[in-house]
């Protein structure tokens, strides 16, 4: 039975690697996606006619909407690494993989503190707008 199961391992290693790299592929496609968008408009921001500190609150925010693009570009190389550590189980993978989680966690906690500022902040300057 064991070799059955091993027997159908080797034969599925190749998908999955093919599967890992589309991963690869697809997270980077991700973040050059987020990199452009943010690009986009932090230079329509910057050439706009607002005042520096509406310009500046703009850039915060776009930011953070380019932090959401890398953390979900990292979620998808962990989904990569998770895959990789299941059939190649090596300890140099489960370290990396182990590496990447906190990394995301850190990268996550600091993120969505800073969009919950942002929406704060925006909140706070739509109140004063309507006062």
């Amino acid at each position: 039975m064991h070799d059955l199961a091993q027997n159908i391992m080797d034969h599925l290693i190749p998908f999955f690697d093919l599967f890992i790299l589309a991963l690869n592929i697809f997270s980077i496609l991700v973040l050059i996606w987020g990199v452009i968008v943010a690009g986009v408009d932090f230079f329509k921001s910057e050439i706009s006619n607002r005042s520096r500190i509406t310009i500046a609150r703009q850039n915060n925010f776009i930011k953070s909407f380019l932090g959401s693009y890398i953390l979900l570009s990292l979620e998808i190389l962990i989904a990569a690494d998770i895959i990789e550590s299941i059939i190649k189980p090596t300890f140099q993978d489960i370290a990396m993989l182990a590496i990447l989680v906190v990394i995301r966690t850190v990268i996550s906690y600091f993120l969505n503190k800073e969009i919950e500022d942002a929406l704060r902040e925006k909140e706070n300057e739509k109140n004063v707008q309507e006062k």
